[in-house]
């Protein structure tokens, strides 16, 4: 657990169980209520007008720019993802700048362009937002706040309490893609195939998955990668989960890159792809709808719901017929990385 007289470090963002620690002992005694403690990606918000979710996320991405996206492009996506696997429609962004001093306006001119042209592809629009400016030194050359408010999908109905055994679970794509490319960019480390971020709004394919029924749950695997989403899913249910090594997709490359470095896939994160918990009996059905789209070409069933069981563990069974669990991540193996 967090000690007060502990400090905050960077683990503590990381999306694992520090940053777990952090919010049960910190955030919630604190400013808990009926929505907030949910922990949902997008609160939902019950009005007379009707059914919304609403979130908020900030952006400290090193570097600013990498293969397949910046800041910025991964702002508007990051946040409309949010929105999308709670079942909601995007709808609008606010944009929070805090920009240090020094910044080229020629670098904020790209990344505002970049925000421009993503909301734009994906019909959003940016309608509020703020600037602020600090001393050198103070923010890293420009940080990222956004808010995102989205029209509930009617009939749809999403939740860790829907989830049963027996339950499916689907990956939209490979894994560890944005997070090899960030620190290998970081680094300077290059591969024979070259590295790319899957950064990408997901409302498209989330929108057909979502009419054609059978979802249970959905989560974006950013922050703790694949582990952190599962490991979520089977404290919160009280039931174990298995996966199979072999059905795992994952790029060639990232893998190499991921060995040669030490890092384990299942922990990295991923800024457009989604794991969705689905029905035994509509499984294949949400499978070949993500198939038939551009960002599910590469989907995979993974694994599988269990029973509810004491441990609720996540395990692994390996190519080669061993178990391992999947534990959550501590801290965060790469910092810096959204």
């Amino acid at each position: 657990m967090v000690d007060t007289n502990d400090k905050i470090m960077l683990a503590h963002g990381g999306g694992g169980q520090l940053s777990s620690d952090l919010i049960k002992k910190y955030v919630l005694p604190n400013l808990g209520n009926d929505t907030l403690n949910q922990l949902g990606d997008s609160a939902v918000l019950e009005l007379d007008s009707g059914s919304i979710c609403f979130t908020t996320d900030g952006y400290v991405v090193k570097p600013l720019f990498f293969n397949g996206g910046d800041i910025g492009k991964l702002a508007v996506c990051g946040t409309m993802n949010d929105l999308a696997v709670a079942g909601a429609r995007p709808v609008a962004l606010s944009l929070s700048l805090i920009i240090e001093t020094g910044l080229e306006l020629a670098i904020l001119e790209k990344i505002l362009k970049s925000i421009g042209e993503t909301a734009k592809q994906n019909n959003i629009d940016i309608v509020t937002g703020d600037t602020k400016t600090v001393e050198a030194g103070s923010a890293d050359k420009i940080f990222i706040t956004t808010a995102g408010v989205g029209e509930r999908v009617g009939g749809v109905e999403l939740g860790l309490n829907k989830i049963a055994s027996g339950d499916k679970i689907i990956v939209s794509g490979t894994l560890g893609d944005h997070g090899m490319t960030i620190i290998s960019k970081r680094k300077g480390i290059s591969f024979e195939s070259e590295l790319k971020s899957d950064c990408a709004s997901l409302w498209p394919l989330i929108e057909q998955l979502l009419v054609g029924g059978g979802v249970r749950f959905m989560r974006d695997a950013t922050r703790g990668g694949v582990a952190a989403t599962l490991n979520e899913i089977a404290s919160s249910t009280g039931m174990d989960i298995e996966i199979c090594e072999d059905k795992l997709p994952i790029n060639p490359a990232v893998q190499v890159a991921a060995d040669m470095l030490g890092f384990d896939v299942l922990n990295i994160a991923n800024e457009g792809k989604f794991i969705a918990v689905v029905s035994h009996g509509c499984a294949e059905r949400c499978l070949e709808i993500c198939k038939n789209h551009p960002l599910g070409q590469e989907a995979a069933i993974i694994g599988e719901v269990g029973e509810v069981s004491k441990s609720a563990l996540v395990e692994l069974v390996t190519k080669i017929g061993g178990r391992r669990v999947v534990q959550l991540p501590y801290g965060r193996e790469l910092p810096r990385i959204c």
